[in-house]
Parts: C-alpha cells; structure tokens; sequence
C-alpha cells in the first residue's frame, strides 16, 4: 500500500501548474482558473518563520495576482496549527475532499471503450462539459502542456459529441485519474464507469500498478463508482479561504 505522504507528492507533481513559489517551506501555486490545487497554498515543509507574517505573506502575493488566498489543509500541513491559525483568521472551510487508491488487475476490468483524444481538442470538451469561461480552459490547457509526466485523454460521444471525458497522469507505477465528467443530459447511463474502465487500461499500458483519484466527499454518486474498481479512502483534505473565494 502506498505510503500517504507519497500519496500526496504524487498529487501534488500531476497538478504542477507552470507559476509557483516556494516560501519558507509553502508552496504557493498562482495558476488561474478552476484548478483550486494549482491556486493555493500548500503547506507542504517545516516553517520556521512566525505563523502571521507567513499568512499575511501569501495574502499579499496573491491580492497582487488577482486571486484569492486559499489554502489547503492535509493531515501533512505544517505547522499543525496552522488549519486553526486560519480559522481564527476569518478563512472558512469547504470543498472537503477524498484521497482515494485502488490497485489495477486489468484482468478483472471491462473492455476499453473510449477513445484517445487530443488535448487541445480534450481541453475544449472538458470546458464546454463544465461551462467553463476562455481564461479557465487556457490555464487548464497551459497546466497540461507544461506537464512533465506521460498523459492520456480519453472520451466518449455519442451522436451529440463528446458524452464523457477523463485524464490519466502517469508517474512511476502510479496513475492518477482526473477530469471524469459526463454530460448532464446523459448521466446514470454507465459512462462513468466506462470512462473509468478504460482509464485504469491506460494506465496499466503506461506501466502504472495502482492509482489514485481526488474526489469530493459529499459526492456519493461518484465515489460508488470508483468503489467498484476497488478505491478507498486514503485521507481527506480542505481548502480554507475568505468568504466568496471557493
């Protein structure tokens, strides 16, 4: 089983945005767009500067880049109070999320169905499933081009268009899924777990033996079909933020 700390670099490096900082051992990440892991901080090393100029540190950097402060909390943030520092800063918590990790036996996984896709082409099917605005789908499209691990988008259509979508980021023997979306009219028809099935195949084809996937923890719908393929929860994590930044 995959060490948690791992785990979390493994996160951290398939969401590596190409503008970011490192601050007496914080990550700050100031990539616009949907991405709330490619825009906040992470408080990844041991700090050892006084916990209120570091906070009032990142605020600055990020006022000047037009974004909000957001900062996001895992059992692996340091300083351990730092999660209580923010509270009692005014920053409330949301958007809580699952670590999940499952091992792939291809053997015991439905036939590929979907289809490899460009990412130009994928960026724009994943903007328009989302109704996302231009600059999202360009920080979207500017984080994958500027990944250096293997990747591979794949979709499903039907006679409408592209129905469903999902990203494999590979990394040693891991894969992370990302970017499982299907469209709101064609939903509770199995395009998920088709979309999964085939993911999880390329993988295995890029040499990955397990996988991983981040995914909110109050949504029950998708995390039954990741159970499936045999994910669990690992750990959790938050995003602290002032009201109106989620």
């Amino acid at each position: 089983m995959t060490d948690l700390r791992r785990l979390e670099e493994l996160g951290l490096n398939s969401s590596t945005p190409p503008g970011q900082l490192l601050y007496d051992g914080w990550l700050l990440r100031l990539l616009p767009g949907k991405a709330k892991r490619a825009r906040s901080v992470n408080a990844v090393y041991p700090s050892t500067l006084p916990l209120d100029l570091k906070v009032g540190h990142c605020e600055d950097v990020y006022e000047r880049r037009g974004l909000p402060a957001i900062f996001r909390i895992t059992p692996f943030s340091l300083p351990p109070m730092l999660d209580a520092a923010l509270e009692a800063r005014g920053y409330g918590r949301f958007d809580e999320t699952s670590v999940e990790a499952a091992d792939i036996d291809p053997s015991r996984l439905p036939p590929a169905s979907a289809q490899p896709m460009e990412l130009g082409a994928f960026v724009d099917a994943v903007g328009a499933l989302r109704g996302s605005p231009p600059e999202h789908r360009a920080s979207h499209r500017a984080r994958l081009q500027g990944m250096p691990l293997e990747l591979r988008a794949l979709s499903l259509c039907d006679d409408e268009g592209v129905v469903a979508t999902g990203l494999t980021i590979v990394e040693g023997d891991h894969a992370g899924l990302f970017d499982i979306i299907t469209r709101e009219d064609a939903r509770g028809r199995g395009h998920g777990r088709r979309l999964v099935a085939s993911l999880l195949h390329a993988a295995w084809a890029l040499g990955a033996r397990h996988a991983y996937l981040q995914v909110q923890l109050d949504n029950e719908v998708a995390r039954g079909i990741y159970a499936g393929f045999g994910f669990a929860q690992r750990y959790t994590y938050w995003y602290r933020g002032k009201p109106g930044a989620c």
